[in-house]
């Protein structure tokens, strides 16, 4: 379609995704546009873009005005086919920094498989399951239109032929709302939890963005209005095309084209998805760069030996929430070798994680012994992930080959008594 508005061949692009993809969905991404022969510039979370597209809205409105950009909070709620994000912004003369990001992967899909199953409930004592999934399919287009009528109508009627089965009834929006309740509520949460993790009431946020297909359903917008303190809608910006337009202008920047107008004079901070770490002793999982922290990022850890005169060291990288390794998504792993020969606890093995500005991760580790200044075994830096998604392994798997033995313990800094004057 690009193609054919423009007029010749498009090879590079900017992605849009829900932000709670993980890596490898992101990476499954990048490989369908290798394949469809285009270069991904960038991939930014939808919320991202929408918030780049506020800022120059901001932005413009200043210039035009002869003002300065103040610091305006925004809450952007964008609710898709099978996705919700929540992000909350803070945008100021064309800088937007993402403070806080809330994703769930639950969206207009789920409320339409909803209102067929409820059509389809006074039909399934008498239909065996087979038939009745071949109805369901068939039922949900116009199961889809019956969810956009009532998004306009109090009231719609669903009248439809199915394997010569002629199928009528009169659907209220109440209806549709109490068959969607769980995700409305699911929706209710992600906004609470955004709001929370910004830290943030709110009274300071000064603007609400409505964004995506789901934001046109009258008890999606009345909800997420009333956790933000019954805030007026956002209306300066197209809620089907918010996200393709913020697309847009980040590749305009990252392609390098300038604005005498200073139109694209933007810099958007983006926030950590999910928290990233890696595996220590006893399945636990430890954060290194935490969710909602401003990417570029970097931290360096510590940790040592498990076992007396562990020559070798396992490290695998997960992403994730939980505080149990194997529960989060396995991003890949390596194994450190040279250790010296010492007690447990004595060699040093510092493991950075490193996030680019193109969140690119990368796992840095490095061994040294206390009296020996130098590295005692050469600087590993691997790029995640390493492993395919899906292509066998597991936390299982890895216990399976490798057992306890080249785990790791974690060393917590020092604390540092302070004195008093």
């Amino acid at each position: 379609m690009a193609e054919a508005q423009l007029g010749y061949a498009v090879r590079t692009a900017v992605l849009t995704m829900p932000s709670s993809f993980s890596r490898f969905q992101q990476t499954r991404l990048e490989r369908a546009c290798a394949m469809a022969g285009l270069n991904v510039l960038r991939l930014m979370p939808e919320p991202t873009a929408v918030a780049l597209l506020y800022a120059q809205e901001q932005q413009q409105s200043f210039n035009d005005n002869m003002g300065s950009g103040i610091e305006k909070n925004v809450l952007i709620f964008n609710a898709g086919a099978a996705f919700c994000d929540v992000a909350i912004a803070a945008t100021a003369g064309g800088v937007s920094q993402i403070r806080a990001l809330a994703g769930d992967s639950v969206g207009g899909y789920a409320m339409v498989q909803n209102l067929v199953n409820y059509v389809l409930k006074e039909y399934e004592p008498t239909l065996d399951e087979q038939i009745l999934s071949r109805i369901s399919v068939q039922l949900r287009p116009v199961a889809e239109g019956i969810m956009h009528a009532l998004s306009t109508s109090a009231n719609a009627v669903l009248e439809c032929e199915i394997d010569g089965r002629k199928m009528s009834k009169n659907i209220t929006r109440d209806e549709f709302e109490h068959v969607n309740a769980d995700i409305l509520k699911r929706y209710e949460s992600l906004v609470l939890q955004c709001l929370q993790k910004a830290q943030m009431n709110v009274d300071n946020l000064d603007d609400v963005i409505l964004v995506g297909g789901c934001s046109n359903i009258p008890a999606v917008r009345s909800l997420v209005l009333k956790a933000c303190g019954g805030k007026q809608a956002y209306k300066g910006i197209d809620p089907l095309l918010a996200a393709v337009k913020g697309a847009a202008m980040e590749g305009a920047i990252a392609s390098g084209i300038t604005d005498p107008s200073g139109k694209l004079d933007l810099l958007t901070i983006q926030a950590m998805p999910h928290s990233l770490g890696f595996r220590i002793s006893g399945d636990e999982f430890l954060p290194v760069l935490q969710k909602n922290g401003a990417i570029p990022a970097r931290r360096d850890v510590l940790v040592t030996t498990s076992h007396d005169n562990q020559s070798e060291a396992l490290i695998v990288v997960y992403e994730g929430e939980s505080k149990k390794a194997s529960e989060n998504h396995l991003l890949g792993f390596f194994k450190v070798t040279g250790i010296p020969h010492a007690k447990k606890g004595i060699p040093l093995i510092n493991i950075c994680m490193d996030v680019d500005a193109s969140d690119v991760l990368r796992v840095v580790v490095g061994v040294c012994m206390p009296d020996i200044e130098k590295p005692v075994v050469p600087l590993m830096e691997v790029r995640m992930p390493t492993i395919d998604d899906g292509h066998g392994w597991c936390a299982e798997a890895i216990q399976s080959k490798y057992g306890s033995l080249l785990d790791l313990n974690f060393l917590p800094p020092p604390k540092h008594s302070g004195t008093s004057a």
